[in-house]
């Protein structure tokens, strides 16, 4: 397996795809790479010679935030959020949908396992 920024890509698929597996690269993102570093899309991971995967590692590290670094900058939008005490920022704190879903039946995602409020009579033994 190629390992481009830190991050091992399976040998049997298309370059094109592989790239997706690195967080913070979709397809439109690794299709902008594959051109600018003038390397086939069509090409599998293993076919890739040591110059193409040197010249895509050095192109993702000095032009597109990657893995660490896109999750920073999600964790300090959310936090930037939370500390203007926004609407969303305060869905994030109580770990309810952000986005405007419906919580009375769903959503059980964010609010977690159901927890029965009705019905729990304790036995009288007689």
């Amino acid at each position: 397996m190629a390992r481009i920024v830190g991050v091992e890509i399976p040998n049997e698929k298309r370059i094109e795809a592989s790239l997706t597996y690195i967080y913070g690269i979709g397809f439109t993102t690794s299709r902008q790479i594959l051109e600018a570093t003038n390397v086939n899309p069509d090409k599998r991971t293993k076919d890739l010679t040591d110059a193409e995967i040197k010249r895509l590692y050095e192109y993702i590290e000095k032009n597109i935030p990657t893995e660490g670094q896109v999750k920073q900058q999600v964790f300090q939008a959310i936090k930037r959020l939370k500390d203007i005490r926004a609407y969303r920022g305060n869905r994030h704190k109580l770990g309810l949908p952000v986005r405007g879903q419906n919580t009375r039946s769903n959503s059980r995602t964010r609010k977690g396992r159901n927890i029965a409020v009705g019905g729990l009579k304790n036995k009288v033994t007689k």
